[in-house]
């Protein structure tokens, strides 16, 4: 059985975060695992299967809304900034090392998409984590805007952006535009069929907005951690790919592992970028499990 409790912590800035704590049947202290979502979503998009099953593998998992998203705290809503990410993420190891069923020396961190790059950064930053998971990261912001903003459309991109600068300058609030939207009409970060179902899952009311900053597109493409991966070592590092992904592309993502050095696996799963959500839950979930078993329990997968 594993019970899940409403948590919250501070955070820089007089913030509140709020999130789900897992914990698993069985005397504690347990190893812990902290997780987050991707680019503006909310711990309700699909990660909660991997906190469940990281939670009846024997694991304490602390999952937590980014702040601006969901039930956390944070001015302007919608807005993603990476490294103030990372930083709350921080506070969020902090809180569950201090947690009375958590092994504070056995910490790992999984991640996925946007925040599957916060995980490289934060293991190799911070050596409480002591095992990662980097589920279809994002590696190279600039790159993956390049290759999904058509050429004819970066003049209207940058227009937007600086639209927005001028816009802040004055004193207004940050633009905002769409996360998904098959109409091209429509401002928005994704168009792709396989994104618009992802982020439109059913999903409480009230939880979630179609609505992300616009200055979080340039946020974005300034954000590189696949500069640190090679700084992970000797943390082990298992990195989930999808074979054909395009949100955070294929090439990308193997060119970075290949950089990594060990202790490190390679889980090839088939499909896009949200198939470890969806047909590939099993295989990306146990990949995980037997990764943490084996680094955190100190024990065989």
């Amino acid at each position: 059985m594993v019970r899940r409790t409403d948590v919250e912590f501070p955070a820089e800035g007089e913030v509140t975060l709020r999130g789900w704590l897992f914990e698993p049947d069985g005397p504690g202290p347990h190893p812990g695992i902290t997780m987050a979502h991707g680019y503006a979503g909310t711990k309700e998009h699909g990660i909660e299967p991997f906190a469940l099953a990281f939670a009846e593998a024997g694991f304490a998992v602390l999952l937590h809304d980014h702040r601006s998203f969901g039930a956390s705290d944070g001015s302007p809503r919608q807005d993603v900034d990476p490294w103030q990410q990372i930083k709350d993420w921080r506070r969020a190891i902090s809180f569950l090392e201090a947690h009375p069923a958590v092994d504070p020396d056995r910490i790992g961190v999984w991640g996925t998409s946007f925040a599957g790059g916060h995980a490289i950064v934060l293991s190799a930053t911070d050596p409480r984590v002591k095992c990662v998971v980097s589920q279809v990261p994002i590696i190279n912001g600039y790159e993956q805007m390049q290759r999904r903003v058509q050429p004819d459309s970066m003049a209207a991109l940058e227009e937007m952006l600086a639209a927005d600068e001028r816009a802040q300058a004055r004193g207004e609030t940050p633009t905002t535009q769409a996360v998904v939207s098959k109409d091209p009409t429509v401002p928005a970060s994704y168009r792709a069929s396989d994104a618009v179902e992802f982020y439109l899952q059913p999903i409480p009311d009230g939880i979630w907005e179609n609505s992300v900053t616009v200055r979080s597109t340039r946020a974005a493409r300034m954000y590189e951690p696949g500069n640190w991966i090679a700084r992970i070592s000797p943390t082990p590092l298992l990195m989930v790919v999808a074979t054909y992904d395009t949100v955070t592309p294929t090439d990308l993502a193997l060119d970075a592992y290949e950089r990594a050095l060990q202790p490190k696996r390679l889980c090839l799963v088939p499909g896009g970028h949200f198939e470890p959500y969806l047909s590939q839950f099993t295989r990306a979930s146990g990949e995980a499990v037997a990764w943490f078993r084996t680094h955190l329990l100190n024990s065989s997968p």
